[in-house]
């Protein structure tokens, strides 16, 4: 009896041990919902890396592409809980999802717990460099007197969003032809299918220097220091701006406590010398806001996308 007490008490503190173990005791997943070798996933990976660093275990990116980013946004809304998955999210699968679909499998507000918004990302407009298009009259001009083709990373997501903006603004009708995500948008591009795109300066950056794209304008109010050449369409178009944004959420039952401690990792992780600098250069500014200040932000960019899908009549497949 008192051998079978002894190790009922020591399997009993063992399961004590384990449970209070602190957190995190395992790698943590970070949720992509597009293709390796985006704008998002090479974020991600910048930031995934060094936050490992500070919680003391890998961060493993799980690139969940399809269906403009509502397939890794479910897996995020569904995951457990428990601080082990996180979501690097976007304007489009947070903000502008739930304005193109009627129903979806899972609500924004209801199942996701900010942790903060990471990055505002610089756009530009990139086309195939044998594309008759130097300057952003250019472009007005040719969409004017023939139809005009652009590629995106699928319904809603930034790059669309970006595209009908230029589209209102200019008084143009390009045509959208939606690609399962980025990286296949700049192939496209690259390849001469589809002749323009406007998208992120991180995910184009490498084609420019390769000379397998050429970048007409960015999208921001003004110029981006990393291509401080390449006029801001707002020099032709007055007014014109865009500037998209991820953010990391989690699951929205998971401890307050946790929320706290990856928000905490991720703000240090955004003001390191090294993150800094390498984000920049791709054009991504880092921010870092607390789990309160994005949660605020994320309802401020619904009321705003909410008027330009209406007015482009932006609708899901």
């Amino acid at each position: 009896m008192k051998m079978l007490l002894c190790i009922t008490v020591i399997v009993a503190a063992a399961a004590t041990a384990v449970h209070a173990q602190p957190y995190p005791n395992r790698a943590v997943r970070m949720i992509v919902a597009f293709p390796a070798g985006g704008g998002t996933d090479i974020v991600a990976r910048v930031v995934g890396a060094k936050l490992g660093e500070g919680l003391g275990q890998q961060v493993v990116i799980d690139n969940r592409a399809g269906a403009g980013g509502v397939i890794g946004t479910k897996a995020a809304a569904t995951a457990a809980p428990d601080g082990y998955t996180i979501f690097m999210a976007t304007l489009g699968n947070l903000s502008v999802n739930p304005l193109l679909y009627d129903k979806l499998p899972f609500d924004v507000a209801r199942d996701f717990a900010p942790l903060t918004r990471v990055v505002a990302v610089t756009f530009m407009l990139w086309v195939y460099p044998a594309f008759p298009v130097k300057t952003v009259s250019d472009l007005i001009a040719l969409a004017k007197s023939k139809p005009v083709n652009y590629a995106s990373g699928g319904t809603g997501t930034g790059p669309h969003l970006a595209a009908e903006l230029f589209n209102s603004m200019a008084g143009v009708k390009m045509t959208h032809i939606a690609y399962k995500g980025s990286a296949p948008s700049f192939t496209a591009v690259m390849g001469g299918e589809t002749p323009l795109v406007f998208d992120s300066l991180a995910q184009g950056l490498p084609y420019l220097k390769s000379g397998k794209l050429r970048a007409v304008a960015t999208l921001s109010a003004r110029r981006t220091p990393a291509l401080p050449e390449v006029p801001a369409v707002a020099e032709t178009l007055s007014g014109y701006e865009f500037v998209n944004w991820f953010g990391l959420v989690a699951p929205a039952a998971t401890p307050r406590d946790i929320i706290n401690r990856l928000n905490a990792e991720v703000v240090k992780v955004l003001h390191m010398p090294e993150v800094r600098d390498k984000l920049i250069a791709m054009g991504a500014e880092p921010v870092g806001y607390t789990p309160a200040e994005f949660g605020a932000y994320l309802k401020s960019e619904a009321v705003k996308w909410a008027k330009v899908v209406k007015e482009a009549n932006i609708h899901a497949n």
